[in-house]
């Protein structure tokens, strides 16, 4: 059985939404497009064989999806999240769900908690970070207490951060050293490969996020993303063990050491001629994240964003949501705390917001 979408906007992440919805028939079906510009619609809609629409009312009338999804520019999303909660249909929008605080705790005051709405945040979806995640949680490691995350910017950091060290909703000091910038070679962007080197400047965010015995550590630099020179890692610590990026080490009693390293499983490589897929992620001899969608050729990010949509689609359903409006806000929530300790050299204690009551 096939779940349809439609998508609303053609943003930047629009086509890798769909691209990855495409390449997964059997699991969905795209029913159409319509944005405030019709020539981008009908671009879209093009590639994908679907027709495009003026007006989100035009798109119902020809066919009411099991879900829209949002990919507008920030300023307009929560406008037409409150438009696709007037219609009745679950709503998968991008992150943020909006860009200030001020705006994020309007958008709830406005919708709240009815709102049928998941937010778009992949990047605890990833297999890496899933695989992390489930070892964080398995209680080898202990009691988790501290987690150092340098793998993207805000929310996306956060949310990882949130999940390695089993926090929710839970208020949090924020401490950031002062600013500091350094030249470093540029790299590759939205449009592809380099032309030529040029030098950029790399500005550090380093702070400490303490939720109250459980130490968060956001590490992020300007230029560190899709950067060949600046890799992603993780490092999260309990009382029995930690996950070193890829390394695990941990007790399974008092003089029984275990160390172990997650690998990557995968078809096509060397005489393999199964095609070019993720299998899974590996720990010793077992599997902590499978990828359910083998052996469509996705990468890790486009992974994630499946995970999304059939999180969206049990969602749409009836089904459990996999990531709330509430905890998107708040992963945002404290990502622009983070760079408000970082830009004013002062520490920040965030206090409960609308979205976290009764949370």
């Amino acid at each position: 059985m096939t779940t349809s979408l439609a998508m609303i906007g053609t943003g930047w992440r629009s086509q890798f939404i769909l691209d990855v919805a495409a390449a997964l028939p059997e699991r969905f079906e795209i029913v159409g497009v319509t944005s405030r510009t019709r020539s981008k619609s009908d671009a879209l809609a093009a590639r994908y064989g679907v027709p495009a629409f003026d007006t989100l009312d035009e798109l119902l009338a020809h066919r009411r999806p099991d879900f829209l999804v949002l990919s507008v520019a920030g300023h307009a999303t929560p406008a037409l999240l409150a438009e696709a909660h007037r219609v009745g249909i679950p709503v998968l929008t991008e992150t943020p769900p909006a860009g200030s605080i001020d705006e994020l705790v309007a958008l709830w005051n406005d919708i709240g908690p009815d709102a049928r709405v998941q937010v778009a945040e992949q990047y605890h979806l990833q297999p890496l970070h899933a695989a992390q995640i489930a070892i964080a949680r398995s209680g080898v490691l202990g009691e988790v207490g501290e987690a150092r995350v340098s793998i993207s910017h805000g929310y996306h950091a956060v949310s990882v951060m949130r999940l390695l060290l089993g926090v929710g909703f839970d208020d949090a000091t924020i401490t950031a050293l002062p600013a500091v910038s350094w030249p470093l070679t540029g790299g590759p962007g939205r449009g592809g490969d380099p032309v030529a080197e040029t030098i950029v400047m790399n500005e550090q965010v380093l702070a400490q996020v303490d939720f109250g015995g459980r130490v968060g550590v956001y590490d992020w630099s300007s230029a560190q993303n899709r950067s060949w020179i600046r890799g992603p890692r993780t490092l999260t610590r309990g009382t029995r063990g930690e996950i070193d990026h890829l390394e695990v080490r941990y007790l399974e009693d008092a003089r029984t050491p275990i160390q172990y390293t997650l690998r990557r499983v995968e078809g096509g490589q060397f005489t393999n001629m199964e095609d070019k897929f993720l299998r899974g992620i590996i720990a010793g001899e077992r599997y902590v994240d499978t990828n359910e969608f083998a052996p469509a050729r996705l990468i890790d990010d486009d992974i994630a964003v499946a995970r999304c949509l059939v999180g969206m689609a049990s969602y749409a359903a009836g089904g459990e949501g996999f990531y709330s409006l509430a905890e998107a806000s708040q992963d945002h929530y404290l990502g622009l705390s983070i760079m408000r300790a970082h830009a004013t050299g002062e520490p920040v204690r965030t206090v409960p917001q609308v979205w976290a009551r009764g949370a």
